[in-house]
């Protein structure tokens, strides 16, 4: 497997325990208390809305709230599996392949993320943008969508780094 003793140091990469953020650090417990509280008051809203039109009242806008919970959850979600090398692998590839080889497809691996991240990101920034003289805001709560734009412009740009920073790293090996 990749990452163990007997890997020469020149071709060792990260294994599934390097974590940028400790289990214990201040900072992830603060991520992940925003995303909590952005995936309970999504949750919470929902369950309002469901359960008020079963007993007879309505919660007007709760598909906005929710909407705008789920940016904040899925945006520390997203930051958080990448600053904890969580994402999604597929390792049957690299378990069967040389130190070399493993290595090679690390490195294309962190470029398309270090990529894919900043594609999202620059988007979101030429959307927001073009929008950003409107003030837009959602259409029954007024909830201004600019916090919004901006804390997901945040989040995906700050995993492009990370992977920038793991690729370059990577590469000075």
């Amino acid at each position: 497997m990749m990452g163990e003793e007997g890997d020469s140091p020149a071709m060792s990469i990260p294994t599934e325990n390097a974590t940028v953020l400790p289990k214990r650090s201040r900072l992830r417990a603060i991520l992940l208390g925003i995303g909590a509280a952005g995936m309970l008051v999504a949750m919470a809203s929902d369950a309002l809305a469901v359960l008020g039109r079963h007993v007879g009242f309505t919660l007007p806008g709760s598909i906005e709230l929710f909407q705008v919970a789920a940016v904040v959850a899925l945006s520390m979600a997203i930051l958080l599996a990448s600053l904890n090398d969580r994402h999604a692998a597929v390792d049957l590839l690299v378990g069967r392949a040389s130190p070399r080889t493993a290595r090679v497809l690390f490195l294309i691996g962190r470029l398309a993320l270090t990529l894919a991240f900043t594609l999202l990101c620059a988007g979101s920034i030429w959307v927001s943008a073009d929008l950003w003289s409107t003030h837009e805001m959602t259409e029954i709560r007024a909830i201004p969508l600019r916090p919004f734009r901006l804390f997901w412009i945040l989040c995906s740009g700050a995993a492009a780094l990370h992977f920038a920073a793991q690729f370059a790293k990577a590469l000075r090996r």
